[in-house]
């Protein structure tokens, strides 16, 4: 292509023709409004408009394929800003997919943008439930959806660790309404700092919860409050991360992050979900009032149990006092008989011994008596002596011996003239 030096032979534009030709071109061909899907790839307020840049990207990759800048006017932006919050409960941030109505708008200084003039929060609120689903679906698969809630809370749940700010109303309410508490029951709380809303709130409450668990034997569960922060911003808590780490937490996990939507992925996977500080407070407090009734209604029925017993432990040893003395007075009319059978039946036992041994007397004096020698001289017959001896035998002397004769009457002494033995 050749070109010719020559400038008057040529129509030119300056930049600001042309943008108007631009824009006249796009007001004529593009006059419409559109629904546009897409995701926020920037966002800022200045003067109370918003200014945004929308991008799009290919499933899977990070990459924009398409980007476009937009606008959202005073005008517009503070109605569809709180009203958008409010239906979702959260705000608009970087990485969000929404649904907007939008319109051209060329100017000839700053170049083409989109105007905003409606966002459908139903889109968004689509989006985050299928993302919320799929978090879910993730967390059962993985078998840790039910994992803290199926942790046993403690009787005594008295040693807190709480994850929050230190400047957060709710956690203040939170102390306050332990220390309170009309049982005078005590708790020990020990706040582990960590940012409740904003882009940094999974790391953060991710690391506080490494800090307890350095520490699991010092507590009974862990509280995560946040109160007193925007209701709308709530993006942090339905992260996979998060649940992840809290679902396998290893002491049950109290969530009162003050908020009354449906329940974020934490509540979901937390032991037990509240749904402000002031609630998480009250469920410990009565937690442990419902043990302490348990334990007062052990005493009074031990108590009830015991002096049962023992009134009738008194009225069967009243009744048993009443018959000891019968008893006694039975048992010894009874040894008494006893005593006196025994006493007859051993004076009868001495009578015959006595009798059976008198008898035995009785016998060996007629025996001694018939053996008495004086009973046989008597009778005429003599007993022949030697030396003292009775004389059995004649081979017991010889000739010349002298034995002596005792009679009845008297004795007589003779010398042994012969012997002779006589055949029996």
């Amino acid at each position: 292509m050749r070109y010719d030096n020559t400038l008057e032979q040529h129509h030119h534009f300056s930049l600001l023709e042309l943008n108007r030709l631009v824009r006249a071109t796009i007001e004529d061909t593009l006059c419409e409004q559109y629904w546009l899907e897409a995701e926020i790839g920037q966002i800022g307020e200045n003067n109370g408009h918003c200014y945004l840049e929308f991008i799009q990207k290919i499933e899977g990759h990070n990459t924009p394929v398409a980007r476009a800048k937009a606008k959202c006017w005073r005008n517009v932006w503070g109605s569809v800003r709180p009203y958008f919050e409010h239906t979702t409960g959260q705000t608009l941030t970087l990485g969000m997919k929404v649904l907007v109505l939008v319109h051209p708008d060329f100017h000839e200084a700053f170049g083409f943008s989109w105007i905003v003039d409606d966002i459908d929060p139903r889109f968004t609120l689509g989006d985050m439930a299928r993302r919320r689903q799929e978090i879910i679906r993730q967390l059962k698969a993985e078998g840790v959806f039910d994992l803290n809630r199926e942790l046993p809370l403690p009787l005594f749940t008295q040693r807190i660790a709480v994850i929050s700010s230190s400047t957060a109303a709710g956690y203040g309410d939170f102390c306050r309404q332990l220390e309170e508490n009309k049982r005078g029951f005590r708790f020990s709380v020990t706040l582990y700092e960590s940012l409740m809303q904003g882009e940094g709130v999974e790391r953060s409450i991710i690391s506080a919860l490494d800090k307890i668990n350095a520490h699991i034997d010092d507590y009974d569960c862990v509280v995560i409050i946040r109160g007193g922060g925007a209701t709308s911003d709530m993006s942090g808590f339905d992260s996979l991360l998060l649940a992840e780490n809290v679902a396998n937490f290893p002491l049950p996990v109290i969530t009162g992050i003050g908020h009354d939507r449906d329940e974020c992925i934490l509540d979901m996977v937390s032991h037990t979900r509240v749904k402000t500080p002031t609630a998480a407070a009250a469920f410990l407090i009565d937690r442990l009032e419902q043990v302490a009734r348990r334990i007062d209604d052990a005493a009074e029925r031990i108590t009830s149990y015991v002096q049962h017993r023992m009134e009738i432990e008194k009225i069967r040893l009243s009744r048993a006092a009443e018959r000891i003395p019968i008893l006694f007075s039975l048992v010894k009319s009874k040894q008494e008989n006893k005593l006196e059978a025994l006493n007859q039946r051993i004076a009868s036992a001495v009578q015959r011994l006595i009798d059976r041994r008198r008898h035995t007397l009785d016998i060996l004096e007629q025996r001694t008596k018939s053996l008495d020698p004086t009973l046989l001289l008597q009778r005429g017959y003599s007993i022949t002596l030697v030396n003292g001896h009775a004389l059995r035998s004649p081979s017991a002397v010889k000739p010349g011996d002298l034995i002596v004769t005792r009679l009845a009457d008297g004795t007589v002494k003779s010398i042994v003239n012969e012997t002779k033995k006589t055949k029996i």
